[in-house]
């Protein structure tokens, strides 16, 4: 049994994740954690032991200098406390880390030890994979559950992913034998534009999150630079005549396929948002994520032209309407010798894989997050893996 000291009693605490690796297409997953630990000051009151769960040769550890004297910084996963103040507030408690290289259900039960002994009444893992949708869209982001009534009473889909999954999917399927409820939400990046930063990725992951718990999730500077990274991408876009082709015809199949559902729910969810965010000393806020930043296009090697590359990475999980493509163990966005992806594909997801196999539409995405190791994401946070399918 864990005996935590120093964390006061908390209230109606909810248990959010995100790791490094296979399951976070563009950092997006790991990044939406981070704004929450820092816009809420999180307190750190634990670490699990790096020994046990990761590799060294893959995730290196790192020496710096504090005040003249040298010192590492392992690679590991650490949880936070927050407080959410308000007329009703609320504590988070964020796990944060590095898809674990061994020893995974060790990891999973120490993880739903802290979780039992702080009183978790829900677990959200956050996660994002590569997929055949246009950057000029909103990002898509389905809400999974291997547990039918939460599927029913949360609006979800229930997973129905079989294959390659990465710590995501085993995190989940552990919460639910555990009998302690467990969503993932996965958002799919682009896979022309798989490097990070994504913060588009990531203020669609935090919007969707915001109105899973009914919390109102400050925002600062994202929504600017989501706005920022979709201009310049638009402007790298713009130069090439294949790529700008290609992102018509995916904007064609995406608004094809959503046409049906241009109303009712979707515009049900924007506006609670708009009244929660207009709440009594709330603050302003804004509100749902648009465009950002300037990550470059990966180019032809052979003739130095920008145009988006098929991703060469492992990927369980499908995004909804995605078909995986790639093998697991081919680095996430990598060229693949400078073709332009298919451009049939309406819904298809080049990139592989849906990590955590959070993807409603069940076929496996690719989430090339960065992994720089494979299908375990064991890589440094710098490396490209691909999107993990949360168990589906």
């Amino acid at each position: 049994m864990i005996e935590l000291e120093g964390v006061p009693e908390l209230i109606d605490p909810v248990m959010v994740a995100a790791f490094e690796g296979w399951n976070d297409a563009g950092d997006a997953a790991s990044t939406a954690v981070a704004h929450l630990d820092r816009e809420w000051k999180g307190e750190v009151f634990a670490a699990l032991d790096a020994e046990d769960y990761y590799d060294f040769q893959v995730n290196r550890p790192t020496v710096f200098l504090d005040n003249g004297v040298r010192k590492i910084t392992w690679p590991t996963t650490r949880l936070s406390v927050v407080r959410v103040g308000g007329d009703k507030p609320r504590d988070l408690v964020l796990v944060r880390g590095i898809e674990p290289s061994m020893r995974w259900r060790s990891f999973c039960n120490e993880l739903l030890a802290f979780a039992h002994e702080l009183g978790v009444e829900m677990v959200v893992i956050l996660g994002a994979l590569l997929g055949d949708t246009p950057h000029t869209r909103p990002v898509p982001v389905s809400g999974v559950t291997s547990d039918p009534d939460l599927a029913r009473t949360m609006d979800l889909e229930e997973t129905r992913y079989e294959g390659p999954t990465g710590i995501v999917g085993i995190l989940q399927e552990a919460c639910t034998h555990a009998g302690v409820p467990a969503v993932s939400l996965w958002a799919a990046v682009p896979h022309y534009v798989s490097q990070p930063p994504n913060p588009k990725a990531t203020l669609a992951l935090l919007n969707r999150l915001e109105d899973l718990i009914g919390m109102r999730i400050p925002l600062g500077e994202l929504p600017e630079d989501a706005r920022a990274w979709q201009v310049g991408v638009d402007q790298l876009a713009a130069e090439d005549s294949e790529v700008a082709e290609y992102v018509q015809t995916l904007e064609e199949a995406r608004d094809t396929a959503e046409l049906p559902e241009a109303s009712g729910e979707a515009i049900a969810r924007e506006f609670e948002r708009y009244l929660r965010r207009r709440e009594p000393g709330t603050g302003p806020g804004p509100g749902v994520a648009t465009e950002g930043g300037d990550s470059p296009f990966l180019r032809d090697p052979g003739s130095g032209r920008t145009r988006p590359p098929k991703p060469e990475q492992p990927g369980p999980e499908a995004v909804p309407g995605a078909e995986s493509v790639p093998e697991p163990g081919a680095g996430a966005g990598a060229p693949d010798g400078g073709s332009v992806p298919d451009r049939g594909a309406t819904g298809e997801n080049p990139s592989g894989e849906n990590p955590s196999g959070e993807n409603p539409s069940g076929e496996g995405p690719d989430a090339g997050g960065q992994d720089d190791g494979g299908p375990d994401g064991e890589g440094p946070k710098n490396d490209e893996g691909p999107g993990d399918d949360s168990g589906r």
